[in-house]
């Protein structure tokens, strides 16, 4: 959920919820996107900076150098923009503009979910359509006449914390959705046995468990190769 805060003028639009430990997945596990979160204090930090305008690219610039931000590459148009993100690598992306249009948050979308990438919005106007096709993008922090120097690496840091949270919730809900399946294949073989061989559900699980051990496999890689071979039987 989106949620709205308005400071000496500006507003700021944080657009996920922050989650403990965003670099584990729910098993204590280090996943990949710590690596922005390392970068926070890391002058070796890429951002990516892409503005049509020049004279606010150089602000953006200004207040990314003057954070610490080893390396500041500006894009001065959206052109190929999903190729150019992906070509230079960024761990974080800042975008400023006077208004955003659907294709440039299109666009933003394909940086966030295929490049795996924070975005750092930064528009001169907006409305609250424009900011639920924000939150619909995957934008992770949107901010309505804000553009100060001495204000962009804190805005910077909540992109990436955001962006590092919906992350691991996403990891976590695909993990639950294989859990899932993975049972249900369990039961269907469980089922199987039980009809072939006369099994009690106990012995049709201890039969699946043994032949796991025994091949090194998970139980439900053996689960879906025999209801695969009852489904080619007939």
């Amino acid at each position: 959920m989106a949620k709205h805060k308005s400071v000496s003028g500006e507003s700021i639009v944080t657009l996920r919820p922050p989650v403990a430990d965003e670099n584990t997945d729910r098993h204590g596990k280090p996943q990949g996107l710590g690596r922005n979160r390392a970068a926070m204090t890391d002058t070796n930090l890429t951002v990516a900076v892409i503005d049509p305008s020049r004279a606010r690219a150089a602000i953006l610039e200004e207040g990314l150098r003057a954070a610490g931000i080893g390396r500041v590459v500006v894009v001065p148009d959206t052109a190929d923009l999903m190729e150019r993100v992906a070509a230079l690598a960024p761990d974080v992306v800042v975008i400023h503009l006077e208004s955003p249009s659907r294709d440039i948050l299109e666009q933003m979308s394909s940086v966030t979910r295929q490049a795996e990438r924070p975005v750092a919005m930064f528009v001169d106007r907006s409305d609250a359509a424009m900011m639920q096709a924000a939150v619909d993008a995957g934008i992770s922090a949107y901010v309505v006449d804000g553009l100060r120097p001495e204000r962009i690496r804190s805005i910077l840091d909540i992109a990436i914390l955001r962006h590092n949270a919906f992350a691991r919730l996403q990891r976590e809900l695909s993990e639950a959705r294989g859990e899932l399946a993975d049972r249900k294949l369990i039961e269907r073989a469980k089922g199987i046995l039980m009809n072939l061989k006369g099994l009690t559900e106990e012995e049709a699980y201890k039969q699946l468990r043994r032949k796991a051990m025994n091949e090194k496999r998970k139980i439900a890689d053996i689960a879906r190769a025999i209801v695969t071979t009852a489904d080619l039987l007939g």
